[in-house]
């Protein structure tokens, strides 16, 4: 298999994982478990991913010369989590995905000011594209939750947070170090909220909870390994296949069919969000 294939392999089996993670967020809200709880297990699950690395590392594996740095970005990673978590509530899952790939628009807007990168004529036209496509979506008389678009819109703007400091990080320090911090700062960020909304849970949240704080992390392994096997130009755009994903899960688990003006924002959001993945991953 060449490196391109394995690379899309890789990322369509992130996707999977990915929609499987909003699936179960959106049973655990449905079954009343708080949104900082499953934000915590979220969080906790990373953290024991990199338990095995710090173990053998000791803390060694947190040093950083940008300890600032890794504080902002895991930050971004919780305030990202707790919004889009609470996303799945008020709205449906194809709408709720649809509106988290408007971060690749935020992060084009805030690349050049923040980074000082050239953002070039692609990028701009990919990124009103997407603009677009949410004004078609929120059009008067719709009945898409003013809450919960705009919480799926403050999980894109802080996803930039995560994106644009990991451009930063990625050239300083190792991964390990970057996963480790951010699993220490999201559970001990996330713990007193948990605490505070804890609710007496059953058998069965017990294991969805237990399931995604296992599983949700390999979204971040599965598409490295992807970027390391393949061309970003190349292997990028298959991370949109979960909308594909989500909305059949949305179909077969909720009855959830969005009408044709959603579909219609969504093909303008995707359009645009393609272009800039496809422009970006071209400049790298």
């Amino acid at each position: 298999m060449s490196g391109n294939l394995r690379g899309g392999a890789l990322m369509a089996v992130a996707a999977v994982i990915f929609a499987a993670e909003a699936l179960a967020i959106r049973l655990m809200t449905a079954r009343g478990i708080p949104v900082e709880v499953q934000v915590f297990f979220r969080a906790f699950g990373q953290l024991l991913w990199v338990a095995p690395l710090i173990a053998a590392s000791g803390l060694a594996v947190f040093r950083t010369r940008r300890p600032a740095l890794h504080l902002l970005r895991g930050a971004s990673s919780l305030l990202t989590w707790g919004f889009y978590f609470a996303s799945f509530g008020p709205l449906d899952l194809a709408t709720a995905t649809v509106l988290s790939f408007t971060n690749v628009m935020f992060t084009t807007l805030l690349a050049g000011p923040v980074l000082g990168e050239r953002v070039d004529l692609w990028r701009w036209a990919g990124t009103i594209a997407g603009f677009i496509g949410v004004a078609v979506m929120l059009r008067p008389g719709t009945t898409v939750s003013t809450l919960g678009v705009g919480l799926a819109l403050a999980a894109a703007v802080t996803w930039c947070g995560i994106t644009l400091t990991s451009r930063v990080l990625a050239q300083q320090d190792r991964n390990t170090t970057i996963m480790a911090w951010v699993g220490m700062i999201t559970t001990i960020g996330s713990a007193p909220f948990a605490v505070m909304a804890w609710v007496p849970l059953g058998l069965v949240d017990g294991l969805i909870l237990l399931g995604v704080a296992c599983f949700a992390p390999g979204i971040i392994w599965m598409v490295t390994s992807a970027y390391r096997h393949g061309e970003a130009s190349a292997i990028a755009p298959f991370q949109y296949l979960r909308l594909i994903f989500v909305t059949g899960f949305g179909w077969l688990f909720f009855a959830e069919v969005p009408d044709g003006w959603t579909w219609a924002g969504a093909a303008v959001i995707l359009t645009g969000a393609l272009i800039v993945t496809l422009a970006e991953a071209r400049r790298r």
